[in-house]
C-alpha cells in the first residue's frame, strides 16, 4: 500500500505518464491527418488520371524518382516502411547519436509527408509503416525532451511510439497490442509494459474519434454454418500464405539484389514508377494509391473482378517498395488479399464470397508478416468480422504455417538484418553528448 501511495503521489512517475499520453494523443491527430490526407492524394491523382490520361503515364516515374532524391538526400533513414528502422533501434545498443540515424524528428517529418507524395504520383503506398516509424520517431524526440533515463529511451518510447502509431493507423487497439509483442519486442520491464498499453488505447481511441470509422466491413452479419463450407479456411489459409510467402521472397530477394548491383536509386525508382504506371494501366487504374477504395469495392460488391488484378496490386506494391521511397505495404497487401480472396470465391464457391475473402486477406497478412495474432487482431478490428472469428484465426495460423515453408524468417526479420547490412547515411554531421548509461 505504501508504495502504491509513493507511485501515485511521484512527481517523476506522473511526468512519464504524462510525456507517454499526450505523445500518444498526438500521435493519434497525426496519423489521422496523414489518412485523411492519404484519401484525398488517391482521389486527386484518380480524377486528375481521368480527365488528362498522360498523367498516369507521366508522373508515377518522374514523380518517384524525384521523392527517392528528396528521400535520401534530405531525409535518409526514412526510405521504405520503416519497421526494419525500428527494429533495429529497438535491438541493437545503439547510443543516442547513432540512433538518430533511425528514428528524429526530422525522419518523422520526411515519412509523414514524402508518402502523401507518392499518392500524388499514383504509387502503391501504405500507411502502416510508416504511422509505426513516425509514432516511434515522435515518442523517443519527447522522451528525450523530458530528459526520460536511458531504460525508458533505449525500448519503452520507441515500443510505446511503434505499437501507437499502428493502433491509430487502424483504430485498433488490440491489434497495436499484438503487433507491439509479436513484431516489435518481447521483454519489458512491467513499468514499461503499462505504460505501452495506454499509449496505445489514447492513440487508437484518438484516431477512431477523428476518422469515425474502421476500414472496410460496419455493421455486417457473416453466415458461415458448420457444413462442408468450413473446407473454406484451410483452403484460404493455404492459398492466402502461399501467396503472401511469395510476396515476401520477392521482397526480401529483390531488396538484396538492388542493393548489389548498387544502381543510382533515381534510376532505380524512376523504373519502379515506370512499372507501376503499366500495371495501373492494365488494370483501369486499380492499382494506383493505397488500395483503401479497391478493397472496399471488392468486399461490398458481387462483381467479377479482372482475375488479374491481384497479381498487378502485388507487382505495383513490390514496384514502389524498390523504389525506395517512403510508404508501407499493410494495406496495399489487405487490397491484394481481397482480391485474390474474390478470384478464389469465384473459382471455388465453397463458401460465401464475403467470408472467404476475409479468410484470403488474414491469411495472405499472415503469410506476409509471419505474425498470426497481429493479422487475426487487425482484420478483426477493421471489419468487425467477430461472427467469424473462430475461422478467421484459425486460417491465420494455417497461413503463418505455409509460409514458414518457403520463408524461414519472417518479412521484417529479414528486412531488418538487411537493413543493418546496407546502412544509410546520416544526413548531419552534428555531435550529441551521450550519457554514460547509453554507452
Amino acid at each position: 500500500m505504501l508504495e502504491f501511495n509513493k507511485s501515485l503521489l511521484s512527481a517523476h512517475l506522473w511526468k512519464h505518464r504524462l510525456v507517454f499520453w499526450l505523445g500518444a494523443i498526438f500521435i493519434g491527430l497525426l496519423i489521422a491527418a496523414m489518412t485523411l490526407l492519404s484519401e484525398w492524394a488517391s482521389e486527386f491523382f484518380r480524377k486528375t488520371s481521368v480527365s488528362y490520361p498522360w498523367f498516369q503515364f507521366v508522373t508515377p516515374p518522374v514523380g518517384l524518382a524525384l521523392i527517392a532524391w528528396i528521400t535520401f538526400r534530405f531525409f535518409p533513414g526514412s526510405q521504405g516502411s520503416g519497421i526494419p528502422q525500428i527494429k533495429t533501434a529497438l535491438e541493437i545498443p545503439y547510443t543516442l547519436s547513432e540512433r538518430k540515424k533511425l528514428v528524429s524528428l526530422r525522419i518523422a517529418f520526411g515519412k509523414a509527408f514524402l508518402p502523401i507524395l507518392g499518392l500524388l504520383s499514383g504509387a502503391s503506398v501504405g500507411f502502416g509503416g510508416p504511422a509505426v516509424h513516425v509514432g516511434a520517431s515522435l515518442m523517443s524526440s519527447l522522451g528525450k525532451l523530458a530528459n526520460f533515463p536511458s531504460l525508458y529511451m533505449s525500448k519503452g518510447l520507441l515500443l510505446a511510439g511503434s505499437a501507437a502509431g499502428f493502433a491509430a493507423m487502424f483504430s485498433a487497439p488490440l491489434a497495436g497490442i499484438l503487433f507491439a509483442i509479436e513484431e516489435m519486442g518481447r521483454t519489458l520491464e512491467e513499468r514499461i509494459s503499462t505504460l505501452v498499453l495506454t499509449a496505445i488505447i489514447f492513440s487508437g481511441v484518438t484516431a477512431y474519434s477523428i476518422l469515425h470509422h474502421t476500414i472496410f466491413f460496419t455493421d455486417n452479419t457473416l453466415d458461415f454454418p458448420l457444413d462442408k463450407e468450413w473446407l473454406a479456411i484451410p483452403f484460404c489459409g493455404v492459398i492466402g500464405g502461399l501467396l503472401g510467402a511469395i510476396f515476401s521472397r520477392i521482397i526480401v530477394s529483390g531488396y538484396h539484389k538492388l542493393k548489389k548491383l548498387q544502381l543510382p536509386i533515381v534510376l532505380v525508382a524512376f523504373v519502379s514508377g515506370c512499372i507501376i504506371a503499366l500495371f495501373g494501366y492494365l488494370s483501369q487504374g486499380e492499382t494506383f494509391g493505397t488500395g483503401y477504395q479497391m478493397a472496399k469495392n471488392i468486399i461490398y460488391s458481387s462483381a467479377s473482378i479482372d482475375p488479374m488484378l491481384p497479381v498487378y496490386k502485388m507487382l505495383s506494391t513490390c514496384a514502389t517498395f524498390f523504389s525506395g521511397i517512403p510508404g508501407g505495404i499493410f494495406v496495399p497487401s489487405i487490397a491484394t488479399g481481397a482480391a485474390f480472396g474474390a478470384n478464389l470465391a469465384h473459382w471455388f464457391p465453397i463458401a460465401p464470397t464475403q467470408v472467404m475473402i476475409l479468410l484470403t486477406i488474414t491469411a495472405y497478412f499472415a503469410g506476409m508478416l509471419q505474425s498470426p495474432l497481429t493479422s487475426f487482431a487487425l482484420i478483426l478490428d477493421i471489419t468487425h468480422s467477430h461472427e467469424i472469428s473462430i475461422p478467421i484465426i484459425a486460417a491465420a495460423f494455417i497461413a503463418s504455417g505455409v509460409a514458414k515453408l518457403i520463408n524461414p524468417r519472417p518479412l521484417y526479420r529479414e528486412l531488418c538484418d538487411a537493413f543493418q547490412q546496407y546502412p544509410v547515411p546520416v544526413a548531419t554531421t552534428e555531435k550529441e553528448n551521450v550519457p554514460q548509461a547509453e554507452k
